[in-house]
């Protein structure tokens, strides 16, 4: 029994790959991949985040997926393989740019956008005719689909709408008793979504910023647009979700999540401000700061995101931070904005949908 159906509870098996024998590692790859190919889920580490994976040319069981997720089923899956000869197994009329920027970033955290074939169910892609396909660099991760011998789909492991897991206690959390086996890799390296770029028109368009930047795929093809829909700081109305993310409310804690933005001296006082007000009120506070400001916060509950200097730390600790302020119950939560290039553009994708794009300017009423 591999489907979780209502209230009906699974048995979960977690296996932590980095703390059993070689052999008990193999044997535990070779049952998720018996579990796939029967049409079940597993969740498993990759460079970006945990996924939760299925057959993705099984239509069924990328049902499951949306299930075990509670996720909307017109937000397109992504499809992970582990060989180059693959993508033309699912997509077709791949541009030469296509396959340049494949060749350069794969094995990594890029998403590329194609034009799908038939085979690729329309519950794969959210209905769309295209298909999202990527290569994970994660070793555990390319074990275990090449041991399942399927394509993967697999949008992150967590419920829906929630912060993504970059640890395999975070999918646990999230799905125990919804689905048969999590395989523990330990904590992820990058610890945000890949980089999606749709390659089937005229200009590489970037549908979600990532680890890989605009700058480094314009270093590539010359060019790269990014799409207005996830440009700003309010949500966008009627949006067609393309790839994972665009459409709808992600990574949210709990709490109320208000960014604040401006000057660091304005910033710090306007957080600190309104965190005493708050707990005047008696209401639980968090905030999340960085290595620069963490002792400037006397008020609330303070946590280090890491180090503006250093952004992919930032990366690395945002979902591990977002999940600490549930864990401690925090009702209202401030956070610095890392409005800055280049990674500062995926952090700040992840938090302004996080906040439900609550943005308040310090010093301003």
């Amino acid at each position: 029994m591999y489907v979780h159906r209502g209230d009906e509870k699974l048995h979960t098996e977690y296996i932590d790959l980095g703390g059993v024998s070689p052999e008990e590692c193999a044997r535990a790859l070779k049952k998720a991949g018996q579990i796939i190919r029967d049409g079940g889920l597993v969740a498993f580490p990759t460079e970006t985040v945990y996924g939760l994976g299925a057959d993705g040319m099984n239509e069924e069981a990328c049902a499951h997926i949306y299930e075990a997720k509670g996720r909307p089923s017109d937000n397109p899956l992504i499809l992970h393989i582990v060989d180059f000869e693959q993508v033309d197994e699912i997509a077709k009329d791949i541009s030469e740019d296509a396959r340049k920027i494949m060749e350069t970033f794969w094995p990594g955290p890029l998403t590329v956008v194609l034009h799908k074939k038939d085979i690729v169910p329309d519950r794969t892609t959210g209905g769309l005719a295209t298909v999202a396909v990527r290569m994970p660099s994660h070793e555990d991760a390319r074990a275990f689909i090449r041991e399942s011998g399927r394509i993967i789909a697999a949008p992150s492991a967590n419920t829906s709408g929630k912060p993504s897991p970059t640890l395999g206690q975070h999918v646990y959390e999230d799905m125990n008793g919804r689905i048969p086996m999590i395989l523990d890799g330990g904590a992820v390296g990058i610890g945000i979504e890949s980089t999606i770029v749709d390659m089937t028109g005229d200009c590489p368009m970037i549908l979600r910023p990532g680890f890989i930047s605009r700058q480094d795929i314009e270093e590539v093809l010359g060019q790269a647009e990014v799409d207005p829909a996830i440009t700003g700081r309010t949500m966008k109305k009627d949006v067609i979700a393309r790839a994972p993310g665009m459409k709808y409310r992600h990574y949210a804690p709990k709490g109320q999540m208000i960014l604040v933005e401006g000057e660091k001296e304005a910033v710090v006082a306007t957080i600190n401000q309104l965190s005493k007000e708050k707990e005047e009120e008696g209401c639980k506070v968090g905030i999340i700061a960085t290595d620069e400001t963490l002792t400037l916060y006397p008020d609330g509950i303070a946590i280090t995101i890491g180090s503006r200097e250093h952004p992919e730390t930032v990366a690395a600790n945002l979902y591990r931070v977002l999940r600490d302020m549930d864990e401690w119950g925090a009702e209202y939560i401030y956070s610095e904005s890392f409005f800055q290039e280049n990674m500062g553009d995926a952090i700040m994708n992840r938090m302004l949908k996080a906040a439900g794009y609550q943005v308040l300017e310090a010093g301003k009423e």
